[in-house]
Parts: C-alpha cells; structure tokens; sequence
C-alpha cells in the first residue's frame, strides 16, 4: 500500500470538483474562444500579408513578429493592468487568441503557398474573383493543407492556460495549487491536473489525426 504520507485519494476526491469547475469555466473556454479568435485572427493576418500593399503589408509583418517574439506571460500582465476594467478571463482569452493568430497566420501563409500555380491560372481563365477565387479555391486547399499544424497549436494553447494564473484567473491548476495550499498536499492534486490535461488533449490529437486523413482524399 502506498504511504498515506506520500498519496492520499481522499485529497483527490475533495479537490476533484473544484479543479473540475475551473477546468470547464476556464481551462476550455479560454481555449475554445481563444481557438476561434487565433483562427480567424491568423487567416485575416495571412490574407493581408498576401494580398494587401506592401506599406500596409509590413506594419502587419512587423506588429505581427513582434507579438510573436514577446512572452505570453508578459503579454497577459500587459493587457491585464493596462486595461484594469477588463475582466481577468475577457483579458485570457484575447491575449491568447491574438498571441496564437500570430503563429496560425504563419501557417495558413504556408499552406496558401503550397497551393498549385495552376490553380491560380484556372481561376484566371475562369474570369473568377478575387474573392471567390479565395474563397472558393484557394482558402479551402490551404485549410486543408494546414490541419496537422493548426491543431498542434491549439492543443499547445490548452497546455499554456495555466499562465493564466499571473492574472489572478483561477485555472484547473490554479484549483489545484489553491487546494494544495491550503491542506499542503501538492502531489495529489498536481498528478490529477497532469491527468486530466492528458484525458482531454490526446483524444483531440487522434482527432485531429483523422481529420488529416479524411481531409487528404
């Protein structure tokens, strides 16, 4: 049997439904809006850089690097006191959508590359405008082309929440550092925390695996 001194399941329990509550009201909303803005966000950024004059193409480039470049932990702290009628999760989840549409832009940018030549002359010839040759032809390949690398990065947007600490929002490990603070019994609710990431990141992984697959026929 495992010494009590070192694991004890009746902290695990008692923690459980705090960490639970943070973790849906928290933990996955940030993540799900913050999904939503950072794949919005980057597409906006992506088709700007691609199409846009070059003045107004490198303010964005530049903006652009510069989010990129700068610590997610220091961009929350940023907002959060530069903006103090902002509420705490409101700030967690722009920051973090903005932070992310950064890097998702990076990749649609990739992913609008990867798309043939030929099929940019075929909407040419097809008398096709610009924004339905965007949005019926090249968009949807690019998308495509850019699953594997998108869904990379939300789930590393999933495992970062916990930075949302430093803002004083209380995320599942924020539960569980609150819990083990004031029982001081860390190992339980910390391990149930690593759990619980696990629980629900890798079958986001395996599906975002099998999107890739039906996606590529």
């Amino acid at each position: 049997m495992i010494d009590d001194s070192l694991w004890n399941w009746k902290h695990v329990w008692a923690a459980l439904p705090d960490m639970l509550v943070a973790f849906v009201k928290v933990t996955l909303l940030v993540t799900f809006a913050g999904s939503l803005i950072a794949a919005v966000l980057g597409l906006v950024i992506a088709l700007i850089r691609r199409s846009s004059p070059k003045p107004i193409s490198a303010i964005v480039t530049f903006v652009m690097n510069f989010v990129r470049m700068t610590p997610l932990v220091v961009q929350l702290l940023f907002v959060y006191y530069a903006v103090p009628s902002l509420p705490g999760l409101a700030v967690g989840i722009i920051v973090f959508g903005v932070h992310y549409a950064t890097f998702m832009a990076e990749v649609y940018r990739a992913g609008i590359e990867s798309v043939p030549k030929g099929q940019w002359e075929a909407t040419t010839a097809l008398s096709m405008s610009p924004a339905r040759t965007w949005i019926a032809v090249i968009i949807p390949q690019a998308v495509r082309a850019t699953v594997p690398a998108l869904g990379n990065y939300v789930i590393s947007m999933f495992k970062e929440t916990p930075f949302l600490v430093t803002i004083a929002v209380i995320d599942m490990v924020g539960a569980a550092q609150k819990y083990g603070g004031v029982h001081f019994r860390f190992t339980e609710v910390f391990v149930s925390a690593g759990i619980l990431f696990l629980i629900a990141s890798y079958p986001t992984s395996v599906l975002i695996g099998r999107l890739e697959k039906r996606l590529a026929y």
